[in-house]
């Protein structure tokens, strides 16, 4: 058999059919239009439809990391879930096709990097975030001997951990929180404590004290729903006078030693709404205000969410 027959016979049991006669050029250039008319398909397959991004861009501990998502199939999945460590923070849809989860860092925490596992849409995404570290101030406290503090009863430690753990479904505030009184800022958050020379691991400041004067207004720092009012009557030995106002989705402020409380449970209050007036109720050496501002149970600086805004 000649080379020509060789190759006739190649290239018909190669493509199910007599192509003698047909030239190179016109072979190859059929042979290369099958495989290109492929490409369209695989192009039109969907894109990956779990799209996250993850704010601020070089968070410190402290500062509350908000997780965004967009679905493009929301209809066929249930809101997305953030895991961190252990721990599972729920998302909730802040627009359509849109979720947002909150994930709170804290000085107890070490810097380094935080694994995000994202599940939604029937897919999960892992995100590596790199927690940068912080210098918070420390103090150092001499006490006497045998002096002992106020201890909190059992009933405002229950309540006010109930309120610390709302998961509200519904976002009542909008853009920057406001200072919630006009008072200087006298012990900022995150201070860390020595105790007689031993350093208390388990303590930080949480929250922001403001040196206003006695029965000066407080102010509802944001939107919100209240869901705890507490008197020094009722129990609450510690936190004196107090209203624990809802923000929705997991985030809540607290506000303590109060003289006044001008709310009452159930009460749905606007940003700069006052809601009662500062005092020395509690566990409190002076008048002064103390808010703190918790994320999924966890006390997170407020002062970007004054000064920047957290969404």
């Amino acid at each position: 058999m000649t080379i020509k027959d060789r190759t006739n016979k190649f290239q018909k049991n190669l493509f199910g059919f007599n192509i003698k006669g047909l030239t190179a050029n016109r072979c190859t250039a059929n042979l290369f239009m099958g495989m290109f008319a492929a490409f369209p398909i695989a192009l039109a397959l969907p894109v990956d439809a779990l799209q996250v991004q993850v704010n601020p861009n070089n968070p410190q501990l402290g500062d509350t990391l908000s997780v965004r998502i967009n679905l493009d199939n929301p209809e066929n999945a249930n809101n997305p879930t953030v895991v961190s460590g252990d721990k599972t923070y729920p998302a909730f849809e802040i627009a359509p096709n849109q979720y947002r989860a909150f994930i709170p860092t804290t000085p107890l925490e070490k810097a380094g990097t935080r694994t995000l596992r994202i599940s939604g849409d029937g897919q999960v995404q892992n995100l590596s975030v790199q927690v940068g570290n912080r210098k918070f101030p420390v103090q150092r406290i001499n006490l006497p001997p045998g002096k002992a503090g106020l201890e909190a009863t059992e009933l405002e430690l229950k309540r006010v951990a109930a309120f610390k753990a709302l998961q509200t479904p519904e976002k009542y505030w909008n853009g920057k929180f406001l200072p919630p009184n006009s008072g200087r800022v006298s012990t900022i958050y995150g201070v860390r404590r020595y105790y007689n020379g031993k350093f208390a691991n388990d303590y930080y400041h949480r929250g922001v004290d403001y040196a206003g004067a006695a029965g000066s207004p407080v102010v509802a720092p944001a939107a919100g729903k209240v869901a705890l009012v507490g008197k020094v009557s009722q129990g609450f030995r510690v936190h004196g006078n107090v209203i624990g106002i809802d923000h929705g989705q997991g985030v809540t402020s607290i506000f303590m030693h109060l003289s006044r409380i001008n709310v009452k449970e159930g009460d749905v209050v606007k940003a700069g709404q006052l809601i009662g007036a500062v005092g020395s109720t509690g566990a409190a050496t002076g008048p002064h205000l103390h808010w703190g501002l918790y994320v999924n149970g966890q006390c997170v600086d407020p002062t970007p969410w004054r000064t920047k805004g957290v969404e």
